[in-house]
Order: C-alpha cells, then sequence, then structure tokens
C-alpha cells in the first residue's frame, strides 16, 4: 500500500511539474500519449524474439493485435475524430465556445456509440467465429474467445484520452499513458520471462483493458453529463459516417497489406515476418497523428481559420525539422539493426521496414486535418475510395513482378502519397487554401529530396551497414 503511494505521488509531482514549466499542451501530450503505445509494443516485440516463443508463437500474437485492430480500428478513429469538431460545436445542444470548463454530454453520448459497436462486433465475432479463417484453415484464429472478449472492451476505453484533451488536461494525457503503458509491458512480459505460454501474456493484456476501463467510468462521472440524446448521435454519425467508410476503405498501411499478406502467402511465420518489417517509424506515426487530432477541433470554426493555418503550418514545420533527420539516421542503419533488435531470422524485415520509413513524406502534410476540422468528411470518403482504387491491384501486382513483400510495401507508399495529393488539390481548387499556408514547402521539398537520395544510396548498397 506504501509503494502505490508513492508511486502515486511521483507521478502526480512529475505532471505537476510539467504542468507548471509548461512543458506539455493539448498537442504535445497527446503527440507523447500516441508515441507510448508503438514503443511500449516495439519493447515487446524485441522480448518475444529473445524470449522461448517460436516464430510461428509470434505469428499467433501478431495476428491477434492485428484482427483486434482490424475489427474496430475504422470505426474508433471515425467516431472519434467527428467527436472533436463537434463538442460544444453542434446543432443539438447549440454550445460555443471552447474552455472545456462544463460537463459534456456529447462525450458520454460518444462514449454510448463506441460501447454499442463493440457489442454489435463482439456479437458478429461470435457468430462467426466458426467459419472464419487465418491463413487457410478454418476456424484458426488464434485464441478466438478471448480475442473477441479484448474487442468489447479495449475500444470504449480510448475515449479517456480524448476526454482529457477536450477538457483541457493536457498534464493528465501523459500521467495517464505512463501509468497505464508500463503497466501493460510489465503485465504483457513478465508470463514470458517465467516460462509461461503466450496466452498468458494475452490475459495480461485484458487485465491492463480492465483497469482502462474502471479509469474510464471515473472520468465519465467527473466529466460528462449522462443525458442519453438519440438526436445527437445521429448528428454524431451523420458527420462521423464518411470518417468510418474512409477508415475502413483506406485503412492503414498495416492493415490493408496484412489482409494482402496473409490471403497471398497463408503463412503465419511469413506473416510475422512481414508484419516486423511493416512498422514506420514510431515517432512519425504517433507524432503527426497527434498533431493532427490535437488540431481538429481548431478548425471547427471560421473565424480562427487563418490563425489555424499557420498554427499548423509552425507546428508541422517543427516536427520535420526533427522527425526527417532521425528517419534518415534509423533508415541507415535498419539493416545493422533489425537481426540485433531481434534476431537473424528478422534480417529480411528491415528492407520492408527501409519503405515504411518513406511514409514520413505524405504524413508531414495535413490537408486531411483541415477538411475534416471544417466536417468535410465526404472529401475524406473519396480520397479513401482513390486509394483503394489503386491499393489493392497494385499491391498484386507488385507481388506478380516479383518484388513480393517489398512490393505489396512500396505501392502503399504510391497510393497513400496518391491521397494525400488529391486532399491538397482539394483546398487549393474548391476552398481557395493554398498549400503554402499550411505548408513550410521549401523545408517539406528539400528533406523529400535528402530522404529520397538516402533511400536510393541504401537500396543501392551504396549505403550498406551491417
Amino acid at each position: 500500500m506504501l509503494s502505490k503511494l508513492v508511486i502515486s505521488n511521483i507521478f502526480s509531482s512529475t505532471c505537476t511539474w510539467l504542468k507548471k514549466l509548461k512543458l506539455i499542451d493539448n498537442i504535445s501530450g497527446l503527440q507523447l500519449f500516441q508515441l507510448m503505445k508503438p514503443v511500449v509494443f516495439l519493447i515487446i516485440s524485441i522480448v518475444f524474439t529473445k524470449s522461448h516463443l517460436t516464430r510461428a508463437d509470434i505469428g499467433q500474437w501478431e495476428m491477434f493485435m492485428f484482427i483486434a485492430g482490424l475489427m474496430t480500428f475504422f470505426w474508433v478513429t471515425g467516431i472519434i475524430q467527428s467527436l472533436l469538431p463537434l463538442y460544444h460545436r453542434n446543432k443539438t445542444y447549440h454550445k460555443m465556445g471552447d474552455n472545456g470548463t462544463s460537463r459534456s454530454p456529447e462525450i458520454f453520448n460518444a462514449f454510448l456509440l463506441l460501447c454499442f459497436f463493440s457489442v454489435l462486433f463482439f456479437i458478429l465475432g461470435h457468430s462467426l467465429k466458426h467459419n472464419f479463417s487465418v491463413f487457410h484453415f478454418s476456424g484458426n484464429v488464434p485464441f478466438i474467445n478471448l480475442l473477441l472478449l479484448y474487442i468489447l472492451l479495449s475500444s470504449p476505453v480510448c475515449i479517456i484520452e480524448y476526454i482529457y484533451l477536450l477538457n483541457n488536461r493536457s498534464y493528465r494525457i501523459f500521467q495517464y499513458g505512463l501509468i497505464t503503458f508500463t503497466a501493460q509491458m510489465i503485465l504483457i512480459i513478465a508470463p514470458l520471462l517465467l516460462g509461461k505460454d503466450i496466452i498468458w501474456s494475452i490475459w495480461g493484456l485484458l487485465a491492463v483493458t480492465a483497469v482502462r476501463w474502471v479509469w474510464l467510468l471515473v472520468l465519465l462521472r467527473r466529466y460528462t453529463e449522462m443525458k442519453i440524446s438519440f438526436e445527437f448521435m445521429k448528428e454524431h454519425l451523420y458527420l462521423g459516417t464518411p470518417l468510418i467508410l474512409t477508415s475502413l476503405i483506406s485503412g492503414s498501411a498495416q492493415y490493408t497489406d496484412g489482409v494482402i499478406i496473409s490471403a497471398v502467402y497463408r503463412d503465419p511465420a511469413m506473416f510475422a515476418w512481414f508484419r516486423y518489417g511493416a512498422k514506420e517509424f514510431p515517432l512519425v506515426l504517433m507524432l503527426a497523428n497527434g498533431l493532427s487530432n490535437a488540431m481538429l477541433p481548431e478548425f471547427s470554426t471560421r473565424e480562427r481559420m487563418r490563425e489555424s493555418l499557420a498554427k499548423i503550418r509552425v507546428k508541422s514545420k517543427r516536427l520535420m525539422h526533427i522527425l526527417f533527420p532521425l528517419a534518415m539516421v534509423v533508415m541507415i542503419f535498419s539493416r545493422w539493426l533489425y537481426p540485433r533488435m531481434f534476431n537473424p531470422g528478422f534480417q529480411k524485415s528491415a528492407d520492408i521496414f527501409l519503405i515504411y520509413s518513406l511514409l514520413i513524406v505524405p504524413r508531414m502534410v495535413f490537408p486531411q486535418t483541415v477538411i475534416v476540422g471544417r466536417k468535410k468528411t465526404h472529401i475524406s470518403l473519396i480520397s479513401a475510395l482513390l486509394e483503394l482504387a489503386f491499393n489493392i491491384p497494385l499491391s498484386l501486382l507488385m507481388i506478380k513482378w516479383g518484388y513480393g513483400l517489398v512490393g505489396v510495401a512500396l505501392s502503399t507508399f504510391i497510393v497513400y502519397s496518391i491521397g494525400k495529393v488529391f486532399l491538397i488539390g482539394y483546398l487549393w481548387l474548391k476552398m481557395n487554401i493554398k498549400p503554402s499556408e499550411y505548408i513550410p514547402v521549401r523545408v517539406y521539398v528539400l528533406y523529400t529530396l535528402l530522404i529520397g537520395i538516402v533511400f536510393i544510396l541504401i537500396d543501392h548498397r551504396i549505403i550498406d551497414i551491417h
């Protein structure tokens, strides 16, 4: 009991210190939180490869996490991203302002929507679990009952960090992430260090999810007005449905590519090899998404457009100065790093990682933030349809032409770039917002050329560090 009190005081003191020094605002708080997840799972991945687990065991864990994400990421993303511009700016409650001081019925109803979809997919999963196949073996979904339980419990808790964000409790985002991700890492790794099977790590993951549920219930009582409004849910879904469909269609690189790989190769070991390489540089993905989501509420009013455009330009320029050089350094050492960080069996994963690292180029521009913030979510849907029209056929062609798994990764980079060009063009032609208003063009072009040169030098073994 004393140790728990000491730890709690340390976390509280740290967050109070950060708050006083103003080292964390809403944007950096969300960025730090979203950075913690890939860092923790990277550490877990390293421990897995150094443990007694076989590559097939690791493939089972990866498939468990992959299916859980695949069945939930699109509607969780759509509901949360559409909540941000609706918070205190919606027709149902007619609230204006962003002081975040009042209890919010919007957040409570968004939570109910997340619960509804969680139950829906839990029931759907149970009805299909004996007819669902992975790697061409019917009913071979790893730990199907625990997987469905995780899907049921894990999605609603994704709103916790955004409750803090919308109530301007940025330092609490950091505190929540630090505590829960540390606990998650310990409870997943500890069973393996004790020689237990992988299923005990899954139980550890579920235990942390249960703790997050308790945390969520406390926040709902503190920050929300528990008032059910079907009118607001209707308004929320009207704005969020295009975002849900956008995420479902385009997804992220890992989900789209993962479906293609599992369908073509039907081998859990091959899937693990690809998944270990199909990882963007964590800082890029998380800090870019954190900036984008944190800025969404700021574009919800026309009066603040110019100010918000200038702000995202400055923020993205700072990210570029940090992330592009770091990404290039990581790319140079990736072929040396992979067999040492994991094991020699994952050497070829480095080639896939090199291509995924190039996704920093489209990720460092944010036309989608402006478009979603202005509630033009149907444009994001059109962009997703455009990506889908190119991605799957191009990936299959790359495999047919002999590029294999690397070709699938390359097609992802190409189509994601096409999607961003479409959104930039829409802002310019339809909304009269020039790229230079929210993109530091000169800095961006310079870094894009530099990282392209580094990639070519590595690919042609001119830079070859093993």
